[in-house]
């Protein structure tokens, strides 16, 4: 299979933070892949902290916008992957029309609270556990 037949999409609920980051690294592993992300209850714009610290790993997803899952249900797919817990249990049924579905969790950088340092960190830490699972994930299953 080339890799150019591929098509991925990434879910999680509102679409502005791991489903966004996850899109933005399995796009950079190979540019070959029809990679798209979407929600369930899409936020209105991308989180800023979940771009500035992408941009720290070189990855730019400032023009990523939140989409509805919903445009993407008629469509066939190789892989829908859900990466937070919500949107794996309302995530719709693809009947059919996908050969993998899975389920890659992370917690949700958003929701952390404290300092400002701190919560850089979780984002950064949610970041770099996103790289290395999607990481595994394209060694495992879309790599040539």
């Amino acid at each position: 299979m080339k890799n150019n037949s591929l098509k991925v999409l990434i879910l999680c609920t509102g679409n502005s933070c791991r489903s966004q980051m996850a899109h933005g690294f399995l796009q950079s592993f190979d540019k070959e892949i029809s990679v798209y992300s979407a929600g369930t209850e899409p936020a209105e714009r991308i989180n800023q902290k979940a771009v500035q610290v992408m941009r720290e790993t070189g990855i730019d997803i400032s023009h990523h916008t939140p989409r509805l899952v919903d445009q993407y249900l008629g469509e066939e797919w190789d892989y829908v992957i859900t990466v937070c817990d919500h949107a794996n249990e309302t995530c719709p049924l693809f009947t059919g029309k996908v050969k993998n579905r899975l389920h890659i969790g992370f917690e949700n950088p958003s929701n952390a609270t404290g300092s400002e340092e701190f919560i850089m960190s979780e984002f950064r830490r949610i970041r770099d556990m996103i790289r290395e699972e999607f990481w595994k994930f394209y060694e495992e299953n879309l790599k040539i």
